[in-house]
């Protein structure tokens, strides 16, 4: 089930607030909360349900244990089970068919076999994302953070609460705990329900106007993987790189729009990345909440950038490394990773080392460029492909002629262009284009209190919701 459906809308939606709403006992509250999210996950393959009963069973388990142990060895010992437990699920469905198939392919290149048998388990819809979530829990309470969950009920209902559940933002116990306690005192609050809204209409319009609309762009290239001139790669590139914002902050936006609705307050996830001067800047604006997991989980337990630059860039480049493998089993997603990580720790030793700067318009401009070539590499099917689009982008296949829009000439536009809706497509890039760079965050817009305004965004809405004829899968849905 995904949010601009109409059975999440206009069946699940208004029962799950019906039901958190009109009963005051928190106790209740929660059962229905922790109801209508495990329908809304169950909905995708409701056997995968189970799963995520047991993460959250084991890591509240160990959570209490941790609380309640007086001796730091018995602390640790209930940390490595969470961990252990957590790592090791993720790793059988996300990950042993990947070391597996790579052993075999190694191994059968030495002349030696393919010993490893492939499970093909089907991976879990939002694993990633709840698993880390879950294991945060126990690592604050370790780390002396937050206190223990009051029941089973309220944990269950923070790991598998519906809004931010398949793909984030990656929620944090401790920045809920006290939401989750004052639950029964939770009221209709219409100001801020209708910030809540706002919020998800303007999720739902990324989505379906903007990032679906560039999908067939970028699949035209992607998905042709060779031969494409200079000008087609960069439509499908940046087609992608928009797509893939649009349809990831979009699903960020409308969690948080739904959040506000049931009375939680999220953090931002996302904060006009592509207006970034340096890499660094951009990973602060970028998926927030899993780059502050990681920096928060591994970059600083590693050390952080307390040692030398040599120490901060390793320290980095490993982090990176993790958030691509995080992302995907294959190893265009490790490149992807490699790629930031190397580019993390060169800003950072030229920010140590060196007090020349760029000036902002040319660092944004150096920043797009490099985040546009990574997506090549987070999206190409193969590193091959990836690196013929890479060399082609940059010049290195010959421009091709250039494209032109003449009153006297007629039009000439790239293929991919020519065969995916003309002028039209070409004018939703500019668009898509204009409002990453022009626009403030979804986060920093007022609600309108201008009627005419908000019956516009109203119309939008109803027309979008009224005119599905089918539900597209958000991109992060995969990883």
């Amino acid at each position: 089930m995904i949010f601009p459906s109409h059975i999440f809308l206009l069946v699940l939606l208004p029962l799950a607030l019906l039901a958190w709403y009109v009963p005051r006992r928190a106790t209740t509250r929660l059962f229905f909360l922790n109801a209508a999210s495990y329908i809304f996950y169950g909905w995708w393959d409701y056997r995968f349900a189970g799963l995520l009963l047991l993460t959250t069973a084991i890591d509240y388990f160990a959570g209490k244990k941790i609380s309640q142990s007086p001796r730091a060895r018995a602390r640790r010992a209930w940390l490595v089970v969470s961990l252990t437990a957590n790592l090791g699920i993720l790793g059988v469905f996300k990950y042993y068919d990947f070391f597996a198939a790579s052993l075999n392919s190694l191994l059968v290149s030495l002349g030696i076999g393919a010993p490893a048998t492939l499970l093909h388990i089907v991976l879990p819809l939002g694993i990633s994302f709840y698993t880390f979530q879950s294991m945060s829990y126990t690592i604050d309470i370790y780390r002396d953070n937050v206190s223990p969950a009051a029941s089973f009920l309220t944990f269950s209902a923070y790991v598998s609460m519906f809004p931010q559940l398949v793909a984030g933002p990656i929620v944090r116990y401790v920045d809920i705990n006290d939401q989750l306690r004052q639950v029964a005192r939770k009221v209709v609050d219409f100001g801020k329900i209708a910030d809540g809204i706002f919020l998800f209409a303007i999720g739902v319009i990324k989505k379906i106007w903007l990032a679906d609309k560039m999908a067939g762009l970028s699949a035209a290239v992607f998905d042709c993987g060779h031969g494409m001139d200079f000008w087609d790669t960069w439509v499908g590139a940046l087609a992608y790189t928009l797509q893939l914002y649009f349809d990831f902050s979009g699903y960020s936006d409308m969690a948080l729009g739904l959040g506000k609705v049931l009375g939680f307050e999220f953090r931002t996830n996302f904060n006009s990345p592509y207006k970034s001067q340096d890499i660094s800047e951009f990973w602060q604006r970028w998926h927030i909440s899993m780059s502050t997991w990681f920096r928060d989980y591994l970059f600083i337990p590693l050390g952080g950038s307390r040692g030398s630059s040599g120490q901060t860039m390793r320290n980095l480049f490993l982090t990176m490394f993790l958030v691509g493998l995080w992302h995907g089993a294959a190893w265009h997603f490790v490149a992807w990773g490699v790629y930031h990580g190397s580019l993390l720790a060169l800003v950072a030793a030229w920010q140590k080392h060196s007090r020349f700067r760029l000036p902002a318009i040319v660092g944004a401009a150096l920043t797009f460029l490099c985040v546009v070539i990574g997506w090549v590499l987070f999206r190409a099917s193969d590193l091959g492909t990836a690196k013929e689009m890479i060399v082609t982008l940059l010049g290195g296949n010959g421009m091709g002629s250039l494209p032109y829009v003449s009153s006297r000439f007629g039009v000439h536009l790239p293929g991919v262009l020519a065969h995916q809706g003309g002028l039209p497509k070409l004018l939703l890039l500019g668009v898509g284009l204009g409002l990453v760079f022009l626009m403030k965050n979804s986060n920093d817009m007022r609600r309108p209190r201008s009627v005419a305004i908000a019956a516009l965004l109203a119309l939008t809405l109803f027309v979008t919701l009224v005119s599905l004829s089918e539900e597209i899968p958000f991109l992060y849905f995969q990883f």
